[in-house]
């Protein structure tokens, strides 16, 4: 997630907590960052013009002016439901800290009762644990895709070994159950597929990837495809 697409979420979510305001902390956990992150986004939001205040003492942290609000949107229970069982069985999957700020804040601009409807639906569809949680520098490498910039990585193989490495990140990829960053491995200056667990720091670098040929990443499973975002109609 972005500077700016996070200090959307971090007004949204504040929006959605009324009086009661959120923590620097708790909006650090929720958008894997770190405090100091959030302090600086709020700093910059105020300094923009969003009304939030701070709270002193135990418990307190930061509150948005009632008056800001968003515009209804069209969304049925059901496919609230919906989203909301793609990301429960999906909780390792790239772009996941955005797809529940996305619910939640979809969630938020229904109907009368919509969102306690959904909440009773939802009630009633379980999935089973088990699922790959995400790694802790996702976000980064997530970055690295969406701006198409190297990434600098520590990396430990299977057989325990750590090296640490500049990847131009070409694609994330999900096979059976395991999630895998494809990109150009500039220490071996070959493709190469590294395994989403198996990250344990990324630094987003200053330098843009470079275009590469697609093919020489190899050709995908006849029963593979991309994920696919509808146009507009």
């Amino acid at each position: 997630m972005n500077r700016t697409d996070r200090m959307h979420a971090v007004s949204e979510e504040l929006r959605r907590a009324g009086a009661r305001g959120r923590t620097a902390q708790r909006l650090a956990d929720w958008l894997e960052v770190s405090p100091r992150t959030i302090k600086r986004d709020v700093a910059a939001l105020q300094q923009a013009g969003v009304p939030i205040w701070a709270t002193a003492g135990p418990g307190g942290g930061y509150v948005l002016d009632a008056a800001a609000t968003l515009p209804p949107v069209n969304l049925t229970p059901a496919q609230a439901v919906a989203l909301a069982v793609a990301l429960a069985g999906a909780p390792g999957a790239p772009f996941a800290a955005d797809g529940r700020a996305a619910l939640e804040k979809l969630l938020d601009v229904m109907g009368p009762g919509g969102r306690e409807t959904a909440q009773a639906l939802g009630g009633r569809v379980w999935v089973r644990g088990g699922v790959r949680g995400r790694p802790a520098p996702a976000s980064v490498v997530e970055e690295a895709l969406l701006q198409r910039r190297v990434v600098a990585i520590r990396y430990r193989d299977e057989a325990g070994e750590v090296s640490r490495q500049r990847v131009e990140p070409h694609l994330l990829a999900r096979t059976g159950d395991r999630w895998y960053l494809v990109g150009w491995c500039r220490l071996r200056d070959a493709p190469r597929w590294f395994r989403w667990d198996r990250i344990e720091a990324a630094d987003l670098t200053t330098e843009t990837a470079p275009a590469r040929d697609p093919g020489a990443f190899g050709t995908p499973p006849p029963d593979a495809h991309a994920v696919r975002v509808p146009a507009c109609p």
